[in-house]
């Protein structure tokens, strides 16, 4: 798995309608510009709750029904702010310790963590998870099975086996993952039941940049990320000549997946053997999408339109001069003189405005 800051908080991938998340999400930086040197960010089934960044110094709810945990915790966001308050100066000497393992003194760095719980509401199974990366790469993991921290590198060995041998430590972590995050998720899942256990389909367009570019079939506005976009041929589903993309979130919590599909080894006379299917986990509606030129979007359609635009402009710029200079002729026939050229000039550099200066 690599660890960059995108693909840490944009990749989300798809679980069992039952599986619910809690993540949490830490990045620190140093030398990044415009950029807060500490962000956290909660997730529940990979919907934003809570957000804090270092400019800010204070978590905030990120979705109305998170307002509720006030009602049994008054407390809840100023501990929350408190703690990532203490995070911040912690992650901001992780960075520092990092450097010194890796060699490194100035430039951009990053530290991330992501941790949390998933819970099957069905079989009540709970599992525990947390990861760090450092510069884009893994740098230490927790194992569920184990119950221990594994190093991926060597510059992490050091933490790893001072964890692991901190049995307070390695009990603390346990309870947390098994007992204390699942309590909270399970709270957080009851708050937002109305719009975590809704569902959404989206809209599919078909859209190609040239020609010669692959199919994109892009699904956007769905939930929740339970779904499944592919292509098809005959009615048999696609393994070779397709690019299937991430799932990524949208800014008002709906999701949005694409996949391509490679033309070179389809002739034109196959197209209509090809479509492209949604299904949304627990909806019995699929949206198919059969592979047709009349349907598919491309740049060439807006090349097109501002073709078209110009062409328009421009006869009703002709238009407006050839209306002025008709006037100057007609202003002339009736008192003899010449109309005024510094103003037609004037005109002409403004393109069709009549103002005059």
């Amino acid at each position: 798995m690599t660890w960059t800051l995108c693909l840490l908080m944009m990749s989300l991938h798809g679980a069992a309608a039952v599986t619910h998340s809690l993540k949490y999400f830490d990045t620190a930086s140093s030398g990044v510009p415009n950029f807060p040197e500490f962000v956290a960010v909660g997730l529940v089934d990979e919907l934003p709750i809570s957000h804090y960044d270092s400019k800010t110094r204070r978590a905030e709810p990120k979705q109305d029904w998170m307002r509720r945990v006030t009602e049994q915790d008054p407390q809840y966001w100023k501990r929350e702010t408190e703690k990532s308050l203490g995070a911040q100066q912690v992650y901001k000497g992780n960075i520092e310790t990092a450097k010194q393992r890796f060699n490194e003194t100035g430039g951009v760095h990053i530290v991330q963590r992501m941790y949390g719980c998933e819970w099957d509401d069905e079989t009540g199974e709970v599992k525990g998870y947390d990861q760090y990366g450092f510069d884009g790469e893994d740098f230490l993991s927790y194992d569920h099975e184990t119950e221990s921290y594994i190093a991926p590198r060597q510059q992490a060995v050091i933490t790893q086996q001072r964890w692991n041998n901190d049995k307070a430590l390695m009990e603390n972590r346990k309870h947390y993952y098994t007992e204390e995050c699942p309590e909270f998720l399970k709270k957080y899942v009851n708050y937002g039941r109305s719009s975590l256990m809704r569902t959404e389909l989206p809209s599919v367009s078909l859209l190609q940049k040239t020609p010669s570019s692959p199919v994109c079939c892009h699904a956007t506005g769905f939930y929740p990320t339970t779904a499944t976009l592919f292509w098809r041929k005959d009615g048999e589903e696609l393994h070779e000549d397709v690019d299937p993309g991430e799932i990524l979130p949208n800014h008002d919590g709906s999701f949005q997946m694409s996949v391509d599909l490679k033309l070179s080894s389809v002739p034109a006379e196959d197209w209509r053997r090809y479509e492209c299917v949604f299904q949304l986990s627990g909806v019995k509606d699929i949206i198919v999408t059969p592979l047709e030129e009349a349907v598919i979007r491309t740049n060439r359609e807006k090349s097109s339109d501002t073709t078209i635009i110009t062409i328009i402009l421009i006869v009703l710029a002709v238009g407006a001069l050839l209306a002025v200079a008709v006037g100057g002729v007609a202003y002339k026939k009736r008192t003899g003189e010449r109309p005024k050229r510094r103003w037609f000039r004037s005109l002409i550099r403004r393109g069709t405005s009549t103002e005059t200066s």
